[in-house]
Order: C-alpha cells, then sequence, then structure tokens
C-alpha cells in the first residue's frame, strides 16, 4: 500500500454488506408465512425455485406482471408509515393479474435505498408478506441494494414482480358481447394511482401531511396511505364459478382508460354515474383542486377499484357470490355498441 493512502473497503464507501445479513435472518418469518405449494426454496439463495405440479394445474399457462406504487411512495417516506406500502406493491400487481384470469403464485420484490435502514425495510417487507398473505401467493425472494450517491438520505424505491398461472383457455377476458353488464367492486380509497396530482392539490390547500384529515378522523398522511385492496381470492372463485367473463382493474386512467383494454373492437361501455356514491376524498379532492368530472374519472379510481362483466343470465348468481364474501358492489353500466367509455347521471 503506497504511504498516505487511507485503506479503502466496500462499508467504508457506504455498502454495510453486513447489515444486509442481519435483515435476511429478521424477515424470514414473514417470508415463510406466505409459503403455498409449489415453493422449493427459501431466501437466501440466488433464485426462487417454484413448481407447478405442486400448485395443482394441470395444462398451466403463465402469466407476469411487475409494478411499483407511484408517488404514493414520497408520502409514506415523508411520513414513516410504512406498514402498508407494501400491500400496495403486491396488489398492483396481483390485481393485473386476476384480470387475465390468472391465479398469483409467487411474488418478488426489489428494495433500493442509499443507507440500509434494518427497521424500514423490515416493516415494508412484513407488509409485503402482509399482502402475498391476502392474495395467497408466495413470496420467494427478492433484492435489497444499498446503492449511496443514488438516494437522498432516508429515500428508497421500491417495486414488485409477480408470476400466476391459469388452465389454459381459462383466459380472460371471453366472449364478451352487448348487453353484458358491468359489476363494480369498491374502492379503499386512492389507492395507487393519481398521487402526483393528490400532492399538487395538496400543496395548493397549504396544509401537510401531519395535517387533521378534512374527511376522517386520522392525520392527512395516514389516510391517504390507506393501503390498495386485493381483490383476488373473491375474483378466482367467481372465475373459477364460470361467472366472470372479463376483468379490468380501475388503476393509472380512471374507468375511462381501463375498461377498453379488455374490449374487442366495436364494443364501448355506457355507465351510470349515479349508481354509485363516491367515497369523500374524491369529492375532496374535485372541489379543492378545482379539478372537472371528466379529469377525474380518468385519473382515479373514484370508489371502483375492479369492474367486472357477466352476461344477464349470470349476474344474479355473481352478486350472491360477491356479497357472501362480503364485498359492496354496485351494477354500473354495460356493454353498447361503440368504441370507448360514455357516462350519464353525475358523480360530483
Amino acid at each position: 500500500m503506497k504511504k498516505g493512502l487511507e485503506s479503502q473497503s466496500y462499508l467504508n464507501a457506504g455498502v454495510d454488506i453486513r447489515a444486509a445479513n442481519v435483515l435476511i435472518e429478521k424477515i424470514k418469518p414473514a417470508v415463510y408465512s406466505t409459503k403455498r405449494p409449489g415453493v422449493l426454496s427459501g431466501i437466501g439463495g440466488f433464485a426462487g425455485l417454484f413448481d407447478l405440479k405442486e400448485s395443482g394445474y394441470s395444462d398451466p399457462i403463465l402469466a407476469a406482471a411487475t409494478d411499483g406504487v407511484g408517488t404514493k411512495l414520497r408520502i409514506a417516506i415523508d411520513t414513516h408509515c410504512l406498514q402498508g406500502i407494501g400491500i400496495d406493491l403486491v396488489a398492483m400487481c396481483v390485481n393485473d393479474l386476476i384480470c387475465q384470469g390468472a391465479e398469483p403464485l409467487f411474488f418478488l420484490d426489489y428494495f433500493a435505498t442509499g443507507k440500509l435502514r434494518i427497521d424500514e425495510i423490515t416493516q415494508v417487507i412484513e407488509s409485503i408478506a402482509k399482502g402475498c398473505r391476502q392474495s395467497g401467493c408466495a413470496l420467494i425472494g427478492g433484492e435489497t441494494a444499498e446503492m449511496p450517491g443514488m438516494y437522498d438520505p432516508g429515500d428508497f424505491d421500491l417495486a414488485g414482480f409477480s408470476v400466476g398461472v391459469m388452465e389454459r383457455g381459462q383466459n380472460l377476458p371471453k366472449n364478451l358481447e352487448e348487453g353484458d353488464m358491468l359489476i363494480g367492486l369498491t374502492s379503499s380509497g386512492l389507492h395507487s394511482n393519481g398521487f402526483s396530482l393528490v400532492r399538487r392539490v395538496i400543496e395548493k390547500t397549504g396544509l401537510h401531511w401531519r395535517s387533521d384529515c378534512p374527511w376522517n378522523d386520522l392525520s392527512l398522511g395516514r389516510s391517504l396511505l390507506e393501503p390498495t385492496r386485493i381483490y383476488v381470492r373473491t375474483i378466482l372463485n367467481a372465475h373459477r364459478a364460470g361467472y366472470v367473463k372479463g376483468i379490468a382493474n380501475v388503476t393509472g386512467g380512471g374507468l375511462t382508460e381501463n375498461i377498453p383494454r379488455i374490449l374487442p373492437t366495436g364494443l364501448g361501455v355506457q355507465i351510470n354515474l349515479n349508481s354509485w356514491s363516491a367515497p369523500e376524498v374524491f369529492h375532496w379532492l374535485h372541489h379543492n383542486g378545482q379539478i372537472s368530472e371528466r379529469e377525474m374519472l380518468r385519473t382515479f379510481n373514484v370508489g371502483i377499484g375492479m369492474v367486472l362483466v357477466v352476461s344477464r343470465t349470470n349476474i344474479n348468481a355473481l352478486i350472491a357470490l360477491l356479497e357472501s364474501a362480503g364485498e359492496t358492489i354496485a351494477i354500473i353500466g354495460q356493454l353498447v355498441p361503440g368504441k370507448e367509455v360514455t357516462y350519464t347521471g353525475e358523480l360530483f
């Protein structure tokens, strides 16, 4: 070693491998709590292993989805409220998988930060595991990247990836036709979309995350962090019963942009805005942000987190199944000739 030069190490550069090893031990109970038939490996290896035969499918087709939680993550970081953000992450992936008719099998996460804080990431992983348990999928691996210089102190990024499976021929949508009805399943609030606009409205009102929430008894930050609903178990049962012809996850783009993603050429949708009531958070944003109804409908879920397409023959059976599972639903419209979403009535 040259004289006058300080000995260098990965730790001196800001990366603590020992902390990562401690983290793996801390999160093992949460990870193992998600185990399901088909899981062949634990965490700590170079890849997660999954046996499709053990999952019970005879002629499987795989489906995959990846996503993040958008700028909702900014609120979670600023408020240090991390108990639900992992549920959002899982929901954003598995709710997409079920739209194709696929059962989520396993999930992997990616957590990147400038400085590894074990308690912080443990909360995030535990909430990811909770989301996996809600959807019946296994957390079989992930990546924790400590990258000093890439993130400001206290900041981190979060992404997820999920794989699902269906029997050949069970993919959705299928056989949509004029006159089919739309059933909306209620959301838990904003879910994980539109938060760049939400943050802009909050900024203009002069409120902050610790302010009293205008529409409930929580702080504003905690209210906005209400986790995304995971619809997998209920919808999977409805699909397996043969009642569902199509499913649209109402994420970024709202009802206006997401329902057409499942429609064949020549079919549009007519929605009756008087058929449900939007939660107060959406009324508050509409009024205080001076956001038009049209913009609300193409940005937020406005109270409908998932839309199911069902034939008139099966609608009563589907409603009975959904309500017995505890879902709050509304018949919001039907398929009509055309190529877009049109609205009647008023939501705000």
